[in-house]
């Protein structure tokens, strides 16, 4: 809220917010600031207040006036550059020749808003529970059996057998038999030295794109999916190939015609409870995709992330394929314990050698405290008791979130199931989500689902954190202003 008391004039606190946004990547790039009128009527301002805090991010570099068409976010490398220039050059205003006069000119692709939902974690938007987190709250994950796991690995002598030297290059050992294990439940047969440990799930995807991949190479995608995935390649140089998400699985014939014309070296894939419309792999697609894999010859990472709340009997490329042409990614972030940051990947004996090259080259070994914590938990039944907790009060709350939702007006593109809901608003969610921020809610808009940016009216929703009726109440008051500002 801007504070007509305080010390610090409405325009500098109204500037203040949008620089923040910006520099939180939560206005990406490109992005249009509500016209001076309409902002004065958002913030309960004069319009003058908001021409001066325009003023004042176009003064910062971060915001740019285009003649009659309005004010817009800056590329923020190019943005930051500019900022330092006009902070150098104002303390060098006696001098003919700006000091930063030789830096050269910069020419960035605008970047991807990806990395919004994370800071926005940590940020600390407001005490609220937070719609477009990806992550369910500290007080569902909060157990004592962490507690124990991790003191039982504590000891004097624990500690001295293991923290006085590296670890085990693919990790801890009783964790990958654990793993081993855990993977069979699933139909997926890797053995311990088809298993390597890594600091959680993006990790382990990161190992995989680092050792099959180079710089150019095309990699087929999901769309919608997982922002994170499309930002982390295309910062490693791939080029994304976009694959429809439908019920079944990925549109085949999109990717039958990729891979004529592309020879795509990597697919990447949510078979199971799939970011963010929450769809399952069906058997007889999940057969066509290997067929493709193995008639163009390209490796399929299969991320499983949503396996501990998934179906018993989810149909998953590698448990199909055992392992050939397919890799596959875990972790415990969204069940367990975020900040353990333990993840893992498995794949044929072959290809986990190659893998355990480019881990060892980023990161030599993982940490064995909270790997050892984490096989007791697996090997004693408390991490399996635990999820079967966490469904059951999922479930209770995905029920209380649709029936908010569509108390609300919304409806659901896909069938609301697992932890995240796919939601059709009717109004354009990047829009709304800077004026929810405005009251304490940090939105996941469509927008960030796609590998190009375009306008989207969809959201994802976390259905533990929108069981609340004054979330929705807000929801429909702001998306009801927008309507009727069109």
């Amino acid at each position: 809220m801007l504070m007509k008391t305080a010390a610090q004039p409405l325009s500098e606190q109204l500037a203040a917010r949008f620089a923040q946004r910006i520099r939180d990547r939560l206005l990406a790039a490109g992005a249009r600031l509500p016209s001076v009128r309409l902002c004065a009527q958002q913030q309960g301002v004069s319009p003058s207040t908001v021409v001066g805090a325009y003023d004042r991010l176009v003064a910062q570099g971060l915001v740019e006036a285009r003649k009659n068409r309005g004010f817009y976010v800056r590329d923020m490398p190019v943005a930051l550059v500019e900022s330092a220039r006009a902070a150098i050059n104002s303390v060098a205003l006696d001098k003919s020749t700006p000091v930063t006069s030789g830096m050269p000119s910069l020419r960035h692709r605008a970047p991807l808003n990806a990395t919004a939902l994370i800071r926005g974690m940590f940020d600390g938007i407001s005490d609220k529970p937070q719609p477009g987190l990806g992550v369910l709250p500290p007080a569902w994950l909060q157990t004592t059996f962490l507690a124990t796991a991790v003191r039982r690995s504590c000891s004097v002598e624990a500690l001295n057998s293991f923290s006085l030297q590296y670890g085990e290059p693919s990790g801890d050992i009783g964790l990958r038999r654990a793993l081993s294990a855990k993977l069979a439940s699933h139909s997926v047969h890797a053995a311990p030295e088809q298993i390597i440990t890594t600091v959680g799930a993006t990790h382990a995807l990161d190992v995989v794109s680092r050792t099959l991949l180079r710089a150019g190479d095309y990699v087929m995608v999901e769309e919608p999916g997982w922002a994170i995935e499309f930002a982390r390649l295309d910062a490693l140089g791939m080029r994304i190939l976009p694959v429809p998400r439908r019920a079944d699985g990925p549109d085949l014939e999109v990717m039958a015609r990729y891979c004529e014309v592309h020879q795509p070296k990597l697919f990447v894939s949510v078979s199971v409870f799939h970011n963010p419309t929450g769809f399952c792999l069906q058997p007889g697609s999940a057969y066509r995709v290997l067929q493709l894999a193995n008639q163009h010859n390209f490796y399929i990472v299969e991320d499983d992330t949503y396996s501990h709340f998934a179906p018993e009997h989810a149909t998953r490329l590698c448990a199909l394929d055992g392992l050939q042409r397919t890799i596959y990614v875990g972790g415990f972030a969204k069940i367990l314990a975020p900040n353990w940051r333990v993840g893992y990947l498995a794949a044929s004996p072959a290809l986990a050698e190659r893998l355990l090259d480019t881990k060892l080259l980023s990161t030599l070994t993982t940490p064995a405290l909270l790997e050892k914590a984490l096989a007791w938990c697996i090997e004693q039944g408390q991490l399996r008791r635990h999820a079967e907790r966490i469904r059951t009060q999922l479930n209770a709350a995905r029920a209380r979130s649709v029936k908010l939702a569509l108390g609300a007006g919304c409806s659901f593109a896909s069938d609301p199931v697992g932890l995240f809901g796919w939601v059709e608003t009717g109004v354009d969610t990047e829009r709304l989500s800077q004026r929810m921020l405005d009251e304490g809610y940090l939105l996941a808009p469509g927008a960030l689902f796609h590998a190009e940016r375009q306008p989207s009216s969809l959201m994802r929703i976390n259905f533990a954190t929108t069981q609340e009726a004054q979330f929705w109440t807000t929801f429909v008051r702001l998306r009801d202003e927008q309507l009727g500002g069109r």
